[in-house]
């Protein structure tokens, strides 16, 4: 990897090639003019200008900075200011210089973000030295010979008109062959016609959102813990949300008809038009929904008019048994299916897919057109491939058993270096809910800490749904033990279990 270039605004010297170096990983720029302006001098305004890169997080603690040379000739300045600079700001405890290690940021506390403990918004993710964010895969696991070798295939078999504009619900190829996989893999009763591709389950969401509005809902039950981008979907589209408590057995699906209540209710809360549910792995929990309450939720859909949506977003992880079958084949006609190569491949191709009943294909594919058109044709041709020749099916088991690995070194660790911790739900997924015990310390503080160790991770709480009564429960965090590359994991469990253990 060759070294970024590292400016000074305009008056940066844009013919010189950087020398080549690997401890830093992303263009850092340094404004140096700004300062100079002000009348600061040349080695005050790189003090002043990397103190603020520090402070503000672009330079992240442990970041191995340019040598003073390499950094001079970028700059353009004599590299005796640069080594001021650096002896100066090591003296405030800014960077850490060793002799033989060149100098690197110091190990301070990260600047704490306003708002809950960690805002990772729809788009926004936080950064740190051990990113343990649940809801990602480890990406290093990314098939990118079998992709190349699917999309160069589909690309030379695709007929001409594939190019073209084409129908909202995606390209048939792709339906045909997420028909016939997820029947074999995950039990779905659906056929090409009644399935849609779309920008990632997110927009699947929002679409069904939309349609149900039109359809006169007004309000939609969710999990009293889920992911807040899906409650501002449904938000987003008119809809308000009714929370269901949830409990060792997923879901309080029976309470749905309390929930629908009585016609004055209806009118003075809106109609309760559907439940949002993750019943092979609940998230973040990661409770299974009993068969009971399974039969319950599609009871309620049939009597009260209502769809059930089922988001299935990591049914082909599961590790101690078969993964449950999906809950559509209990009532294709009520329950809406979705799922994604989010986890499975990655979240950037934005590949995911509704299963719908026959009522909703139309408005759906009505609210598609109009959002985006269609998804776009090269992925969907190479996904197709992809499945179809099997390359799919080796690389989830491959992932399966490489998250199954993830999840046992963890609890291994946990159980070695923090045993009164507990590790809740099913063994499934990409992610754990660590559960401590009573006593310690409560969860702010929690993470407080744990971004000061440089984990990048979630609370149980930040989960909760808004205006919902927080539980009377232990401290807990979320942790995507999917996330890291494998050279980066056993640093971040290091990182977790010594803060676990602190707390």
């Amino acid at each position: 990897m060759s070294r970024p270039r590292t400016t000074s605004g305009p008056a940066r010297d844009a013919g010189r090639d950087p020398a080549p170096w690997t401890a830093f990983g992303g263009d850092l720029h340094l404004d140096l003019g700004e300062r100079r302006a002000a009348g600061a001098g040349l080695r005050a305004a790189l003090e002043d200008a990397l103190r603020e890169a520090v402070q503000d997080g672009r330079l992240a603690p442990g970041t191995r900075l340019p040598s003073s040379r390499a950094l001079g000739e970028d700059l353009g300045i004599a590299r005796n200011t640069v080594v001021e600079a650096y002896g100066q700001l090591t003296a405030e405890g800014w960077l850490s210089s060793r002799q033989g290690s060149g100098t690197t940021v110091a190990e301070r506390a990260a600047p704490r973000p306003a708002g809950r403990a960690v805002e990772v918004r729809a788009g926004v993710r936080p950064t740190g030295r051990h990113d343990l964010l649940a809801g990602r895969p480890d990406l290093s696991l990314f098939p990118r010979s079998a992709w190349l070798a699917s999309a160069r295939r589909a690309l030379a078999v695709a007929p001409h008109e594939a190019f073209d504009y084409g129908s909202p619900l995606g390209r048939i190829e792709l339906r045909r062959a997420l028909s016939d996989y997820l029947a074999r893999v995950r039990g779905v009763r659906t056929d090409p016609d009644r399935l849609l591709v779309c920008a990632g389950f997110g927009q699947g969401l929002g679409l069904l959102a939309a349609a149900l509005r039109e359809r006169g809902a007004g309000r939609v039950a969710v999990e009293a813990y889920g992911l807040p981008p899906q409650r501002d979907a449904l938000r987003a589209a008119g809809l308000g949300l009714a929370p269901l408590p949830l409990d060792c057995s997923g879901a309080r699906t029976d309470l749905l008809a309390e929930l629908s209540g009585s016609r004055s209710a209806e009118r003075e809360a809106g109609r309760l038009g559907a439940v949002l549910l993750t019943p092979a792995h609940q998230f973040p929990t990661g409770a299974a929904l009993a068969a009971e309450r399974r039969a319950a939720a599609v009871h309620w859909a049939r009597e009260y008019d209502g769809y059930v949506i089922e988001d299935d977003y990591d049914g082909e992880f599961r590790y101690d048994r078969q993964p449950l079958g999906a809950m559509q084949a209990l009532d294709p006609d009520r329950v809406v299916y979705g799922g994604t190569a989010a986890k499975s491949l990655a979240p950037g191709l934005r590949l995911a897919w509704l299963a719908l009943p026959d009522e909703l294909v139309g408005p759906v594919a009505r609210l598609k057109a109009s959002a985006d058109t269609m998804s776009p044709v090269l992925d969907q041709l190479t996904f197709a491939e992809l499945i179809t020749s099997g390359r799919y099916d080796r690389h989830v088991r491959r992932c399966r058993l490489h998250y199954r690995h993830r999840r046992d070194r963890l609890v291994t660790a946990l159980a070695e270096r923090a045993p009164r911790v507990k590790v809740t739900g099913i063994a499934a997924g990409l992610h754990a809910v660590l559960q401590l015990p009573p006593g310690s310390s409560p969860e702010p503080e929690l993470m407080d800490r744990a971004r000061a160790a440089g984990l990048v991770l979630t609370g149980l709480g930040w989960y909760l749904t808004e205006h919902t009564p927080a539980p009377d429960a232990a401290p807990s965090l979320v942790v995507g033990y999917a996330t890291p590359a494998e050279h980066a994991f056993p640093a971040a469990v290091d990182a977790l279990c010594e803060v676990l253990r602190t707390a």
